[in-house]
């Protein structure tokens, strides 16, 4: 009989009481006797709270990046120092250059050199660049691309590919983790740049599954006009999910907006919430 599936927040931009936040994202994912860590957050926080909440980060089965950010990478050297037979699953394109637009500057907001570098000192048999969904056992996959067909969403904000900030950037490596359990999807998302909408949409299609149990993670609505906000609204409604988690990058005003449309079904998370379902 399959066992319940477990998610903790390890890493989220706020935390309970004794636990470090930090501007960045992961989650620790126990499911059918494997251990995932999703997203390695921005810095130190993964190591203490991971600590703290007892969880043996060099226990871990499989690393899956959302996308190359920092602020979900920063960690991935110290993780793959402890779990030595980990494998890595990201999109081909996390490993490329990313920049944003701050104050009339780009900045960058990629991988730390210390991540590619560890990167590149795992094993070829160990690293998984993929663009295609991934089936990673009968219950756990992965979206690879997520194709960008609604109309209001983009990626979140003035991101680009180049220092100069003229080659605007997607965020093609933006993907999500899916869990089927006995009542549906449990989905997980690192930012959702691809779009909630999108990814919901995408998961529903390779999963063959209909319908979105619970979705957890970073919306990335934070400068989402009040139009995107609406139709996200109605999506999630005719969904009807049991639960709505909002974190990191979702944006407060996002998060009440959802929460007063939606109901009950929204939860406020952080570094440190618990969740299981049943199978």
């Amino acid at each position: 009989m399959p066992e319940n599936t477990t998610i903790r927040i390890l890493v989220d931009n706020q935390a309970e009481k004794g636990l470090v936040a930090e501007h960045g994202f992961s989650l620790w994912i126990e499911c059918d006797g494997r251990k995932i860590l999703f997203d390695t957050g921005q810095s130190g926080a993964l190591t203490t709270n991971a600590r703290i909440l007892d969880i043996d980060l060099a226990t871990t089965d499989i690393l899956v990046l959302s996308h190359g950010h920092y602020d979900h990478t920063g960690c991935l050297a110290p993780v793959l120092e402890q779990a030595r037979g980990v494998h890595v699953y990201c999109h081909a394109e996390a490993i490329r250059p990313h920049y944003a637009l701050r104050g009339g500057q780009a900045r960058p907001i990629h991988m730390s050199r210390a991540s590619l570098a560890a990167l590149d000192r795992l094993p070829k048999s160990r690293l998984h660049l993929m663009r295609q969904p991934v089936e990673l056992f009968s219950r756990i996959g992965i979206t690879g691309t997520i194709p960008r067909d609604t109309y209001f969403e983009d990626a979140g904000g003035p991101f680009y590919l180049d220092p100069d900030g003229r080659r605007p950037d997607p965020v093609e490596d933006d993907m999500a983790l899916w869990i089927r359990t006995g009542e549906g999807i449990v989905l997980c998302v690192g930012c959702a740049h691809a779009g909630l909408v999108n990814t919901v949409n995408h998961v529903q299609r390779t999963s063959n599954d209909g319908r979105i149990r619970a979705i957890i993670g970073g919306f990335h609505l934070v400068n989402a006009s009040p139009h995107r906000l609406e139709q996200t609204v109605a999506a999630l409604r005719s969904l009807n999910p049991d639960m709505i988690m909002p974190c990191h990058c979702t944006g407060e005003a996002a998060f009440t907006f959802l929460r007063d449309a939606l109901g009950d079904s929204v939860r406020e998370g952080g570094a440190g919430t618990y969740v299981e379902y049943q199978q």
